[in-house]
């Protein structure tokens, strides 16, 4: 184009010039100003309207401002002022996991509740690991049993080997069977600065977030038979990083690494490792981590202009544990993060 545009100038230096092609591009540029100035600061039209979160379905989900609000460690799903949705009514059940039995940690709230739910209505039994939210673990338990299935609720610290051990054994001898295993399970707490790292804190993170899905992982193998599934909950900030989230992200960056690898090891058996990797989801794992005034505009800064709610996530868990579905699929991580390529 540049070269076809010197000949042109060469053959018609007369009436055609550089200087031309600056004013037409100020004059793109007035216009631009002059559109940009009918819009309002917050990015809204000139009446004052601003952008709402984006609905890609019937279904309208809540956007910021959120209840301001701060849950003590870990976070039950029964103290949330805005109650996450979970129940996925439009999702039709279709014996994708006939039979099987899944165990899923952190399965008492967030994601892990509702993953519960759909692997349930999809035919499947389900042990619930939890650390000791047992309100939360009660009502999850009532749900899938709800949808027709057994629920086995084992409470306990993945940062352990040896309850990661029992855990696969119980569940075994309970449903005769193991098929599936969610590592679901986090800790999470923002930092400021680098130097707010404690070992301690770094050490929490890294021994929930990493060791846990280590200790049940290789709990469960002995287990699993062809067919089986391994799915571990990564984060976006695995593929990006977060400021504020400096030991969470290192360890689901890790979790990303840990879930193609194990792929890769367990290929020849036929078990199938995938992560999902979430941006926002309004659970109690974030109000339980941020203050008051900054949960509000949780979720604001994707592309949708809003958290997911958990029943957004859980059909991938379901996709991915299929062997209907994903037999095909392993070593992945699946983003699915209301935003555009990410």
């Amino acid at each position: 184009m540049d070269n076809q545009h010197n000949q042109d100038n060469q053959g018609n230096q007369g009436n055609s010039s550089g200087g031309s092609t600056a004013s037409e591009q100020r004059e793109i540029q007035q216009r631009q100003d002059q559109h940009d100035q009918q819009k309002t600061p917050s990015g809204g039209s000139q009446s004052g309207e601003s952008k709402g979160p984006v609905q890609t379905t019937d279904h309208d989900y809540p956007g910021t401002p959120l209840p301001a609000q701060h849950l003590a460690k870990p976070g039950l799903e029964a103290q949330m002022d805005l109650k996450p949705e979970f129940m996925a009514p439009d999702y039709q059940g279709s014996g994708k996991l006939e039979g099987m039995a899944a165990i899923i940690t952190g399965g008492d709230s967030g994601i892990g509740r509702a993953v519960a739910v759909l692997y349930a209505r999809e035919g499947a039994d389900v042990a619930i690991v939890y650390l000791d939210e047992d309100q939360d673990a009660i009502d999850t338990k009532r749900y899938v049993e709800a949808e027709g299935r057994s629920c086995l609720l084992i409470r306990g610290d993945v940062r352990e080997a040896q309850f990661c051990r029992e855990v696969a054994e119980q569940v075994h001898q309970r449903f005769g069977r193991l098929d599936i295993l969610v590592n679901n399970a986090a800790f999470q707490e923002h930092a400021e600065k680098i130097t707010d790292l404690t070992e301690e804190r770094f050490d929490m993170t890294m021994k929930t977030n990493v060791y846990g899905y280590f200790h049940m992982a290789k709990a469960v193998v002995p287990y699993l038979k062809k067919g089986g599934a391994i799915i571990n909950t990564g984060s976006v900030v695995g593929l990006k990083g977060s400021a504020k989230l400096i030991d969470y992200s290192t360890t689901k960056g890790a979790i990303h690494a840990f879930t193609m690898s194990l792929a890769s090891n367990l290929l020849e058996l036929g078990i199938r490792v995938n992560a999902v990797a979430p941006g926002p989801v309004w659970t109690p794992l974030n109000p339980a981590d941020q203050s008051p005034d900054k949960i509000t505009e949780f979720g604001a800064q994707a592309d949708m202009r809003r958290p997911a709610q958990p029943q957004e996530l859980s059909p991938a868990y379901v996709f991915l544990a299929a062997p209907s579905c994903a037999s095909y699929i392993t070593g992945i991580v699946l983003p699915v993060t209301g935003s555009v390529g990410s």
